[in-house]
């Protein structure tokens, strides 16, 4: 507890700064869509700031997406993860993320990994020609200016235990969500009764009056075979898969427990889950683990992430392994839209 006491001093000390001018935010003099969150761990970020991207796009603008690129080989390189049509790094100098975003926005943004995003974003402009950003992970980067602050907050666990890190799992007070322009409460449908996220939904407007709040959910968009998720996609029918089929699901992302829950939800039988830490690196002892607990549980088939098939393509599996590639369905898709292409005229 003193130290969640000490880290809050800090995180008001700073904004603190922000805020009289002490330090100084860089204006990239165009339009920046920022997508972060309140807490540690996975609240459906990735798949929101694909969203962003592909909204700025398809209004004509040259868009490139700004991360740190958490646990990549060397942290303190620049790394041009793609210039927008082609892929220009391996997974291990660009993090896992990263990565995906690349794959996934191929032909709609480039996407540089780099833990000073300001310096970035100047180098994007003036190499890239990129008149358009979206600041991954960026609610709490005050270095750099934004146009419009979106802010995911996970309604399976809204808020954690309630209390600042290290004690809980809270990045700064959850007052400060006044700060966002939009909220968008993630996996509504696995959120409990829908009191429950009522009840949410007027919380997160008390706390930020005005702020726009949407919903979402992940629902899966496309089942890939492992091997062919960097070669010719090939879509496999989700139900072809569901008829007595057993599935060995396994992860390594913030939420783990919602990657199982959205498959239950979506009539997969799991024989099994297994769950590994956040943004992990897999190892052939972990593959032969997979391998041992299929037999162990008679599992037809493994089920994992985007996340972690970017990790996994010189791996070897005795069952099939396919990559589940899900897609966010918004309450109110048009308000959202609407939101961020607002920002392309101020």
């Amino acid at each position: 507890m003193p130290f969640g006491h000490f880290y809050n001093l800090i995180i008001k000390a700073r904004s603190a700064m922000y805020r009289q001018g002490i330090t100084r935010s860089h204006d990239l003099d165009v339009p920046v869509i920022s997508v972060g969150n309140l807490t540690v761990g996975g609240t459906g970020k990735t798949p929101l700031v694909a969203f962003a991207a592909k909204v700025l796009a398809e209004n004509g603008r040259k868009v490139c997406i700004l991360t740190r690129g958490y646990k990549r080989e060397n942290p303190n390189e620049r790394v041009l993860v793609s210039d927008g049509e082609n892929i220009l790094a391996e997974v291990k100098q660009s993090g896992d993320e990263p990565y995906e975003l690349a794959q996934k926005l191929l032909g709609i943004a480039a996407v540089i990994a780099d833990k000073d995003r300001t310096a970035a974003g100047v180098w994007a402009k003036e190499k890239l020609g990129s008149d358009a950003f979206v600041l991954d992970d960026g609610f709490q980067h005050f270095q750099l200016k934004r146009s419009l602050d979106l802010v995911t907050v996970d309604a399976t666990d809204p808020f954690g235990n309630g209390w600042l890190l290290p004690q809980g799992t809270l990045r700064e007070p959850v007052a400060n969500l006044a700060r966002a322009g939009a909220v968008i409460l993630t996996r509504a449908n696995l959120a409990g009764s829908a009191g429950d996220l009522d009840a949410l939904k007027a919380k997160v407007q008390g706390l930020a009056p005005a702020a726009a709040v949407f919903t979402s959910q992940n629902n899966t968009s496309n089942i890939i075979p492992l091997a062919k998720l960097f070669d010719e996609k090939r879509t496999v029918a989700i139900r072809s898969l569901l008829p007595k089929t057993r599935t060995l699901a396994f992860c390594a992302i913030g939420n783990p427990d919602s990657f199982f829950r959205q498959l239950m939800a979506e009539g997969f039988e799991l024989a099994g889950t297994n769950k590994f830490p956040d943004h992990y690196k897999y190892t052939e002892r972990d593959a032969s683990t997979l391998n041992e607990l299929a037999r162990k549980w008679n599992a037809d088939i493994l089920l994992t992430t985007v996340k972690d098939a970017v990790k996994l393509k010189d791996f070897r599996f005795d069952v099939p392994c396919y990559v589940v590639e899900s897609a966010p369905v918004f309450d109110n898709e048009e308000g959202l839209r609407e939101l961020i292409v607002k920002t392309l005229t101020k």
